[in-house]
């Protein structure tokens, strides 16, 4: 039986390869990936973390490499993450100049600074030695205001070693304005802020905490997002867009598409959204073990962010990806 006249046939337009690439709504394009990279101190060789296959705790040797790579495919930025030797209650090294992340990002920039956007970490989870993102009060919990000066001391400190984006991922209130006002006051006010505006306190870090030595104690649920709560995230939007954000982020990525629609559709700036280890050793894992296919898995969970109005993804992938999509080398 056949349908009856004028009856739409959707199906016309996924006929072919070359018609369906023609009518795609979204698509990706190197420049929109941004690679995620971790620097520690004290190694002699980089290191292969178990939790996230192929991602690696680098030498500042092996980072220029692997940075130059990633460049060379045409990925948009580089995140960095740095691990010290010597941690502390406050995060000492955060914002020490020869740290090892201000050094990691002084070497980028000198290096790759004119050929993609050198992007720095801004929180103290990294250096601290209780591993919260913040310093810690008489009662053990994290004290706001005094983390907010740690902050403006990070944000001066990274701006001076080369970042020209600062992800300012540690969740405390009215971050975003500090930072700003610390900057314009330093001379740096072209340095970009990058709000994290909804991360969640989520278990999809997990292997997260492996890449960067974390000696978190307790977690993290008073000062991260509820993974209950959309609209609170709405109210951070609007608070960091009037504080000074010039780039918003929604942190997980696939548990929290709906989130990230919500400020993609309000946001005036534009919107990044960050593929976290957890989401991408699901997928890493799931392939190893035949479950899933893992070049596929990989392009429709980025398709997934673009769909929602990401306008740039943080994922582990960045370089794989680009590489891709820029197909076979002649």
């Amino acid at each position: 039986m056949s349908l009856v006249p004028g009856t739409v046939r959707p199906r016309r337009l996924r006929t072919t390869p070359a018609l369906r690439r023609l009518v795609s709504e979204v698509r990706l394009h190197p420049a929109e990936l941004i690679l995620p990279m971790f620097v520690k101190e004290g190694l002699n060789e980089p290191v292969t973390l178990g939790g996230m296959p192929g991602v690696m705790q680098h030498t500042l040797e092996s980072l220029l490499e692997a940075a130059r790579e990633a460049v060379d495919a045409g990925v948009g930025g580089l995140m960095l993450f740095g691990i010290p030797e010597h941690k502390d209650e406050i995060g000492s090294q955060a914002d020490a100049p020869d740290g090892i992340l201000n050094r990691a990002l002084g070497l980028l920039a000198e290096h790759l600074g004119e050929d993609t956007v050198v992007m720095a970490d801004l929180c103290l989870d990294e250096f601290t030695s209780h591993g919260h993102c913040g310093v810690l009060d008489s009662a053990g919990g994290v004290d706001n205001d005094a983390t907010l000066s740690r902050y403006a001391a990070m944000a001066v400190a990274q701006a001076r070693a080369g970042a020209q984006v600062l992800g300012l991922s540690g969740m405390m209130d009215g971050q975003v304005a500090v930072c700003r006002e610390a900057l314009d006051e330093a001379g740096f006010s072209d340095t970009v802020i990058m709000g994290y505006t909804a991360k969640y306190a989520s278990a999809f870090y997990g292997p997260f905490r492996e890449a960067v030595d974390s000696e978190l104690q307790g977690d993290r649920k008073t000062y991260q997002q509820d993974p209950a709560n959309g609209r609170e995230a709405m109210r951070e939007l609007s608070l960091d867009l009037a504080e000074g954000a010039d780039v918003v982020m929604v942190k997980p990525g696939l548990p929290y598409l709906d989130v990230l629609a919500e400020v993609a559709r309000e946001s005036l700036v534009p919107v990044w959204t960050y593929q976290v280890s957890g989401e991408y050793a699901m997928i890493e894992f799931a392939a190893a073990a035949g479950a899933i296919d893992r070049e596929r898995a990989i392009e429709e969970s980025l398709i997934a962010f673009k769909r929602a109005g990401a306008d740039a993804i943080l994922t582990y992938w960045a370089t794989e990806v680009a590489q891709g999509l820029n197909g076979p080398k002649p």
